[in-house]
Formats: C-alpha cells, sequence, structure tokens
C-alpha cells in the first residue's frame, strides 16, 4: 500500500492512497466463491451454480463492495502509519478503479488545529458581586405567589400584575406586518412581553374597551425590518383578570419541596436558593468573559464535521425541549450554526490549555461539587452514592471541575474588575450562553 498526504488548508488533508490489483483481484475472487455456495439460481443447484454465470451476475456488484471495504480498510491503516488524527469521517474520491489494475483513490479530511493561544493577560473578565436583600427576597416569594396564584376576573381599570386577554393588530404605515396580530392573546401587565410601551399603554383599560396605541420598535429589535420603525396598534380587551395569590402556609411551603412551619423559616430556605443561583450566576458571568476572551484573542479553524456534529446534538435537545413534537430535520441546521461553532471552539480551546499546563481535575473539588448537587435534595447520602457509584455520570462531574480549573488559570492571567451589582442584574447577566 502506497501513501502520501498533502496539506491543502490548516485543518484539510488529502491522503492519496495505492492498493495493488492483486490484492483487490484476490478479495474479489473470495467473495464470488463465498456467492457461488450459497446463491440460488434457477436452473441450478444450490453450490453447483458455474463460476463463469455468478460473476457475470455479481461480479460488479461484489468488485464494488470489496472496493469500497478496501478503501475503508486502507484508509485506518494509512491514518496508523502517517499518525494522522482526523476530526471526521473522509470523503473518498476514487482515480482508478477498473479490474487488473491498481487502486488508486484520495481521502479527503480535516484534522484538529494547531492551537497558539493568543496572550492571556489581554482577556478582560468582570467579575460580578452582589448581596441578596430582603427586597430581593419579598420579590422572588411574591414571584413564587404568582405561580400558584388563581385568577379572579374583575370590572375594574387594569393596573400592573393584571392578566389581560386581548387581541391586537399593528400596522406601519398603514400596513399590517407579519407578527404583528393575535386573537385572544393572554398578556400580564409589567410582564415586559411586548416591545416597549405596549404594555404601559394599555394599562388601566377596562373590559369591552377598543383602544389605538402608538409604540416604536427598539433599535435593536431582532428583526432588521421592524427596528426602530412606529407601529400603530388596535387592541381590543377581552378580559381584565387579577391574580390570587395563595397564602404563606404550610400547603405553599410544601408545594416548592420546603418542609416549613413559619415564614420565617421558608424566608431563610428561599434565600439559601437564592445563594446558589447566585454564586452560580456569577461563575456563568465569569466563563463566558473568559470564552469571549480567548476566542478573541485565539485565531482558530475548526473542522465543518465536529461543527455538524454539534448541531446534530443542538437539534436533538430542541426535540426533547419541545417534548418530541417536533421533527428533527423539521429543524434548519443554519438555526444553530453559531451556537455550534461557539461551541465547538470553546472545547478545542479548553483542551489545549488542560494539554498545554497538564491541569488536572482536582479529586477533592470533585468531591465537594457532588456533595453541592447532592444538598438540593431530600436525601444527599443517597445522591453521593449515586454518583461514587456511577462511573460515566462522575466522569461528567470531573468535566465540569476541569473546565472550572481551565476558567481559574485563565483568570490568573486575565484582566479582572470586580462590579457590583444588584441581584436581579446579576441573575440576568449569568444567563449561560447556548
Amino acid at each position: 500500500m502506497q501513501v502520501s498526504v498533502e496539506t491543502t488548508s490548516n485543518i484539510e488533508r488529502r491522503m492519496t492512497i495505492g492498493v495493488p490489483a492483486q490484492e483487490i483481484d484476490q478479495a474479489v475472487q473470495k467473495r464470488l466463491q463465498e456467492t457461488a455456495r450459497t446463491v440460488r439460481l434457477n436452473g441450478f443447484r444450490p453450490g453447483k451454480v458455474p463460476m463463469s454465470v455468478v460473476k457475470r451476475r455479481f461480479g460488479d456488484s461484489v468488485r464494488q463492495e470489496i472496493v469500497g471495504e478496501v478503501m475503508r480498510d486502507s484508509y485506518v491503516k494509512a491514518l496508523q502509519e502517517q499518525d494522522v488524527n482526523p476530526a471526521g469521517w473522509p470523503k473518498f474520491e476514487p482515480k482508478t478503479m477498473e479490474e487488473g489494475k491498481d487502486l488508486e483513490f484520495v481521502a479527503i479530511f480535516e484534522v484538529l488545529p494547531e492551537i497558539e493561544l493568543g496572550d492571556l493577560s489581554k482577556v478582560s473578565v468582570e467579575k460580578l458581586t452582589s448581596e441578596i436583600t430582603d427586597k430581593d427576597i419579598d420579590n422572588m416569594i411574591d414571584n413564587l405567589r404568582r405561580q400558584q396564584a388563581t385568577m379572579k376576573e374583575v370590572k375594574r381599570k387594569s393596573k400592573n400584575k393584571d392578566v389581560l386577554t386581548i387581541d391586537f393588530k399593528g400596522t406601519i404605515d398603514g400596513e399590517e406586518f407579519e407578527g404583528g396580530a393575535a386573537e385572544g392573546h393572554r398578556l400580564t401587565l409589567g410582564s415586559g412581553q411586548m416591545i416597549p410601551g405596549f404594555e404601559k399603554a394599555i394599562q388601566g383599560g377596562k373590559a369591552g374597551e377598543d383602544l389605538e396605541i402608538e409604540v416604536t420598535f427598539p433599535e435593536d429589535y431582532h428583526n432588521e425590518e421592524l427596528a426602530g420603525k412606529p407601529a400603530k396598534f388596535e387592541v381590543k380587551i377581552h378580559k381584565v383578570e387579577e391574580p390570587q395569590l395563595p397564602e404563606l402556609d404550610t400547603e405553599f411551603f410544601k408545594k416548592f419541596g420546603i418542609e416549613a412551619e413559619d415564614e420565617a423559616t421558608f424566608r431563610e430556605e428561599v434565600k439559601k436558593n437564592m445563594e446558589r443561583e447566585l454564586k452560580q450566576a456569577v461563575s456563568n458571568k465569569v466563563k463566558n468573559d473568559v470564552v469571549d476572551g480567548l476566542l478573541e484573542s485565539t485565531e482558530l479553524d475548526i473542522p465543518a464535521a465536529l461543527v455538524d456534529q454539534e448541531i446534530d446534538r443542538l437539534r436533538q435537545d430542541a426535540v426533547q425541549r419541545f417534548g418530541g413534537q417536533v421533527d428533527f430535520q423539521q429543524l434548519p441546521k443554519e438555526i444553530f450554526q453559531e451556537q455550534a461553532e461557539r461551541r465547538v471552539k470553546t472545547g478545542l480551546l479548553f483542551q489545549e490549555v488542560v494539554k498545554k499546563n497538564d491541569l488536572k481535575a482536582d479529586p477533592a473539588k470533585v468531591d465537594e461539587k457532588i456533595q453541592e448537587i447532592a444538598s438540593t435534595y431530600e436525601q444527599p447520602d443517597e445522591v453521593i452514592a449515586h454518583f461514587n457509584g456511577n462511573p460515566e455520570q462522575k466522569s461528567q462531574i470531573e468535566s465540569s471541575v476541569l473546565e472550572d480549573s481551565v476558567v481559574d488559570f485563565v483568570l490568573e492571567q486575565a484582566s479582572v474588575k470586580e462590579k457590583k451589582v444588584k441581584y436581579e442584574e446579576a441573575i440576568q447577566a449569568g444567563q449561560p450562553q447556548r
């Protein structure tokens, strides 16, 4: 077998492989003999079909099968000989396949990029700090109560937090626009669900009223055709409902998995959960900044095969979020492209930091993270035992700890500035990037 490798880009390779004709012919002959022993043809007893007939009937298809198998096997063997690590399956391009001639084909594939990490001292990280106030806890409990609220229809003017059932139709310069109309839409005033100014403009309206309001789409609106444009909306209010909040009692506490006899104990448990969320949000924000800094400071070509694999994972995740109600193939690849590229680049950069600096997942930190997860369950000891007895799930924790080690390593060299913010701002800033 003859092998030559050509570098056609930073990550693409063209491997030309030659296989002697004798090897192909022998494999074809062996397969035809096996076929002759088992094939059933009219006019011939089993196992007695002449080889000339077998070759005439099956020769071409058998040769195609053998050539396909030889190309795959030769490619794998060539990779080992050349010490090449591909990033995905290749595209085969046969050059000569005629019977009696040496087989020659080209395998086109991508390899993992060689990465030269940028100057980590130029990475800028904003580390948020925040305190949970009594007002933050009040707001959180109010949100929990509203999740369990029942609705009561009222005839008064609508106010903040009321739920309105409305029809609306929007126009720009007298023309309706896509997505600008709905019937029977339920809107919580003050939720920020609609564009700025819409909810405030209809607040005070009563059931049965018809309103005409004017608002302007934000300059950074996601639909560029509507961004910054003034619009008119005709709004019909069908119903105004007022949330009836449940009492803060033991029955309410149990709905959130909290065994508490009084409000003070419940507030303390809510605060503990908020502290965990705040810690995670701050950590997410730091990690996002680290990733952004690495991406900005490092030139990186990524194999399309890895991006395609990540897109498939994202599509599967989306199908699960939709409860299996949407077909995998109905989700266009393009909507996941940017997110998939970021994930692949992040993974490659983190791997490079780990390799270059011989980072390891500290067993003590792995145990600490498992205990932290277990603390949110009623039977933490059972959760700890489950992780310790399940190597696959424990390895996921180890990977998470190793990622934390990468972040910590970059932070030691990066430019880090602390910024004090309110709790809600910290939570919002710490939303993980998909």
